[in-house]
């Protein structure tokens, strides 16, 4: 039996079990409806990352790899005068602080945790507190989100914040905030970092440089009715001193696409190299159109990128507007970064009107034969104001609008070629296969001397559910993965001093770090 067939023989033997999911990850913290809470204390603010229900067959270790940087943006704005303190459902500490009682919460909210969002809302309004929420749920939804809030923040938060504190403390909040997306972005200040509990993520160092991207994919939340983002940018040596000054060897870009703009990449590499420290970034595959950038990439530390294939099908690639080039030139472009030492976690997405039920198993045979050092699936997923949810509601092809299973794990439209259930079978039937032990050694590195550090990070991230589970509820996730964080930075330079000293290589890579997992 082949690996490209093995898909319906051993399906039903993989799909039996189904993966395991304490409560804890499951479910949220209780509010007990019977607490009174503190006394308000004026002047002090709490930003709250709601609980959202993770996904069994996915690693739980990327939920604490890095911090979100909305809210510590927002802190950044905060007037001094104020106290704030942030707080991440997610890392299992219970629930949100309550004495006492806060003047101001806010709460940023994806459509996935909406309803959590509500809950929390809810029950801190009714002990005096106010409640702003924001997100992108809040720029789709106002209307479903407003009844739930004393006020609503549209737009840029790092912009509306400090007038929310202002108006609160004049005692004339408004029910709507709006902000657009074009102010100046080497204004904003450096997200408020002090307020995280470092032990609690592999890197506190989360950075965004740019805003925006190129692409306008009908999925992607981009493409939101209402959201205009253009492309801005950061001063490059503004990054290189928000890096430095949080003291980690390591860092994540969160932009959206931190290579729309080449010549921009090119200036941020060479403010970056000098650092010694590593990096990954999400960037889009036409990157490699360009080989003395990836190189350059290389030599500035980046030693992983996240990268949106999201299908191996070019009729769908055009549907969905993706600006990429041909797949049949993904492998020679995945090599390019191999040579240079740069991982690849590869993002597919699974439901397109072309794909059929051996898109399963031709996309894992594709992601082995290239030795992707991860890959991370999604169900195809209309959010609301998308022009895909326009085109699936007007198709008649939307299940229902229960936004918490609109988490791209589940199936939420009717699709094409095969049955929701078929489609949802198919996707964990992917990701069990990719976590195998046999795929895992079957993507090894070729360079020998990257093995080792290769399967430890493959087994500490993929195949360490429940070792997870016990690292973010004891705030050890930090101290996993720091030596293993180190390890990376010192092969990768003594790896740049190789590829400095020649025009090319021809070897694999020797990082191990993944970028965006």
């Amino acid at each position: 039996m082949t690996r490209s067939t093995s898909y319906s023989k051993v399906f039903c033997m993989n799909i039996a079990d189904r993966p395991w999911l304490p409560r804890e990850m499951r479910q949220p913290p209780l509010l007990d409806a019977g607490v009174s809470g503190g006394p308000v204390q004026a002047r002090y603010a709490l930003l709250i990352n709601p609980f959202y229900p993770k996904d069994p067959n996915a690693s739980f270790g990327k939920h604490a790899l890095t911090p979100t940087l909305a809210l510590t943006s927002f802190a950044a704005t905060t007037p001094a005068h104020w106290q704030v303190r942030y707080w991440d459902e997610n890392l299992l500490n219970g629930r949100p602080p309550f004495v006492p009682m806060p003047e101001v919460v806010g709460i940023t909210i994806h459509l996935t945790f909406a309803r959590r969002a509500f809950e929390l809302a809810r029950w801190y309004r009714r002990r005096g507190s106010k409640v702003v929420l924001g997100g992108l749920h809040v720029l789709s939804c106002p209307e479903e989100c407003a009844p739930h809030a004393d006020s609503i923040a549209i737009g840029d938060g790092v912009q509306l914040w400090p007038r929310i504190l202002a108006d609160v403390e004049a005692g004339c909040l408004r029910p709507q905030y709006h902000a657009t997306y074009e102010s100046d972005y080497r204004l904003d200040p450096a997200p408020r970092r002090s307020l995280l509990p470092r032990s609690s993520f592999l890197t506190t160092t989360s950075l965004i440089a740019t805003r925006g991207c190129h692409n306008r994919c009908g999925f992607c939340y981009l493409a939101t009715d209402g959201l205009r983002m253009p492309y801005r940018m950061r001063d490059p040596q503004q990054i290189a001193t928000e890096f430095l000054e949080d003291g980690q060897p390591y860092a994540v870009f969160v932009d959206n696409n931190l290579g729309s703009n080449r010549e921009y990449l090119r200036e941020l590499c060479d403010a970056l190299r000098p650092l010694n420290r590593i990096w990954s970034a999400a960037v889009s595959i036409d990157v490699a159109d360009d080989p003395a950038l990836i190189r350059a990439m290389a030599l500035a530390g980046c030693t992983g990128v996240f990268v949106g294939f999201e299908s191996l099908t070019d009729e769908n690639l055009a549907d969905a507007r993706k600006k990429t080039p041909k797949t049949s030139d993904y492998s020679r472009r995945v090599r390019m970064l191999h040579d240079n030492g740069i991982q690849v976690n590869g993002s597919f997405v699974l439901g397109f009107d072309h794909d059929r039920k051996d898109v399963f198993a031709r996309t894992a045979d594709w992601i082995e034969e290239n030795r992707m050092e991860c890959a991370t699936f999604h169900i195809l997923t209309p959010y609301p104001g998308t022009p895909l949810f326009r085109q699936m509601e007007a198709e008649g092809r939307l299940l229902h609008r229960d936004w918490a299973l609109y988490d791209t794990a589940h199936a939420v439209f009717r699709p094409k070629n095969m049955s929701p259930e078929e489609l949802e079978q198919g996707y964990a039937w992917i990701y069990a296969r990719l976590f195998s032990h046999a795929s895992i050694w079957r993507r090894r590195p070729e360079d020998w001397r990257a093995v080792a550090p290769y399967l430890a990070m493959s087994y500490l991230y993929k195949r360490s559910n429940r070792f997870w589970r016990l690292l973010i509820a004891h705030n050890l996730v930090h101290a996993a993965w720091r030596p293993l964080v180190e390890l990376t930075r010192l092969r990768h330079v003594r790896f740049r001093a190789e590829l400095a000293a020649r025009k090319r290589t021809g070897r694999a890579g020797v990082s191990v770090v993944p970028a965006g997992v």
